[in-house]
């Protein structure tokens, strides 16, 4: 891929060339769900058939055997970053961690009765929240009951990750990670420009986070991976340049690029964001383009729509053999079928069902404390949605769809099927976003920005809802 035309960063002049990638912007701006997930998060219901999902996994199986990848959800930040919109708790009250620990225990001894406790941990993830919010104690009998409750493993292909603030952590926390077997870290960066950082409430400077990629790779873990967010306040081309170049310096495997959702209605924390500091939609659209060169003169591959690895790295070849997923968590490695979380909100992904926890953290506690499953939201997975989800997913993580492949799997003729939605895919192909032939989908260089847009045709529960339930609302696409 070429480089960035020096002109992009040294002055405002825009060639005719990215003036029409700003034009697209402004074209397929709207909002639009991530897919995570399909169905999406808002297709989950209360009255979902719990009972038929307790009866199958009552029953041995080869369900009961197959490998599991384990979620943690632990809810706890020292402060609130402005930007966040996941299911967090700011205190520094003393105690919540004790009181969380003492009924997420419950809900694993509950779970590993239910889901089978010799199941093969092939892959686990810490998130949150910020999971280093434990002390170094506590991290150690969080580990030990994952231990007690399930078959954790100590093979070299596991792969068992955890995200941290780089505020929350020093060498001996990382010293104990390694010790308690993680073997992948992640390092929430957001962005290195002071401004941004200002903005929004997380103060990190580069030069107290480089001394600590520094014993991370002392420490031999299997790989570090950075967290970047681009559509933050006050940022621009020339401050996200130089983010970048302290990126790269820093040389991590892995490197996610994710896309500001700004929220305010829903996430209170985003009102103390000034809007009018946030980039548009074009705008943002050259910050991702930035983003994309850059990283890719510096060697790195561009994997999905937010991803970016190093030629090496075992994301890169599995999305070469097929084996490229994408989940709750991102893009990993397709290591097990079944994804399991465990605390307030985590979501499962176990057979034909997505599961969610209560969201509010004390009612989550007053169902554990009743002897209750705190699995309360959830769907069934139909034949179409299995369908709709596999063109989705592997438009996601192959940027390509082999429509003979896909017909042969699921009995149908793609073309016939699909007939109304690649209809609405036509303006993307005239914009050369992507390619659709007798034989496959294929996303463009061009087309990859829009990955959303385009999955989004295929996605029927858009457009389709009805009752007197509010309307799902998503985040901008671009």
């Amino acid at each position: 891929m070429t480089s960035i035309p020096p002109d992009l960063l040294a002055s405002t002049t825009i060639s005719p060339e990215h003036q029409a990638d700003m034009e697209l912007a402004a074209k397929y701006a709207c909002a639009g769900p991530r897919y995570t997930s399909y169905p999406t998060a808002p297709q989950f219901r209360g009255d979902f058939p719990l009972d038929q999902y307790l009866n199958w996994q009552s029953h041995d199986g080869d369900h009961k055997r197959a490998p599991l990848s384990l979620y943690l959800h632990l809810p706890f930040c020292h402060d609130i970053c402005y930007y966040c919109g996941c299911n967090k708790i700011v205190t520094r009250e003393k105690g919540v961690t004790r009181e969380y620990l003492q009924h997420l225990e419950r809900e694993i001894s509950l779970q590993s009765q239910i889901v089978g406790s010799r199941r093969p941990i092939t892959q686990m993830h810490w998130g949150g929240g910020t999971p280093t919010y434990l002390d170094t104690a506590e991290i150690t009998e969080l580990m030990h009951m994952l231990a007690s409750h399930f078959r954790l493993l100590d093979k070299g292909y596991r792969e068992y990750s955890i995200e941290i603030d780089p505020r929350t952590v020093d060498t001996s926390t990382i010293a104990l990670l390694k010790g308690v077997g993680f073997n992948r870290i992640s390092l929430g960066i957001q962005d290195f420009d002071p401004l941004v950082q200002k903005s929004v409430n997380r103060i990190q400077p580069y030069n107290e986070v480089a001394p600590l990629v520094d014993c991370i790779r002392a420490h031999g873990f299997r790989s570090l991976s950075f967290d970047l967010i681009y559509g933050l306040p006050h940022q621009d081309r020339f401050t996200m340049d130089e983010t970048l170049r302290k990126v790269i310096s820093l040389r991590p495997d892995r490197i996610a690029c994710y896309n500001y959702a700004h929220l305010p209605e829903r996430f209170s924390s985003q009102r103390a964001i000034d809007r009018l500091t946030l980039p548009e939609p074009e705008e943002k659209l050259l910050l991702q383009q930035i983003i994309s060169h850059t990283l890719q003169d510096a060697g790195y591959l561009h994997i999905g729509m937010d991803h970016y690895v190093l030629p090496d790295d075992e994301l890169a070849l599995a999305q070469n053999e097929g084996r490229l997923q994408r989940n709750f968590q991102g893009y990993s490695l397709h290591m097990a079928d079944d994804l399991l979380g465990l605390g307030v909100s985590s979501i499962s992904q176990i057979g034909d069902y997505y599961l969610q926890n209560e969201r509010n953290l004390q009612d989550y506690y007053r169902i554990i404390d009743s002897g209750g499953n705190p699995t309360n939201r959830g769907c069934k997975v139909t034949r179409e949605d299995k369908l709709r989800r596999h063109v989705i997913m592997t438009l996601i993580s192959e940027l390509k769809l082999d429509l003979a492949e896909c017909s042969y799997q699921f009995g149908i003729d793609c073309k016939h099927h699909f007939q109304a939605e690649f209809e609405q895919l036509r303006p993307m192909i005239d914009d050369r976003l992507l390619e659709l032939s007798d034989k496959e989908i294929r996303i463009t260089e061009r087309g990859r920005p829009f990955l959303r847009n385009i999955c989004m045709p295929f996605d029927a529960y858009l457009g389709a809802h009805q009752g007197d339930q509010p309307a799902p609302r998503f985040s901008a696409t671009l």
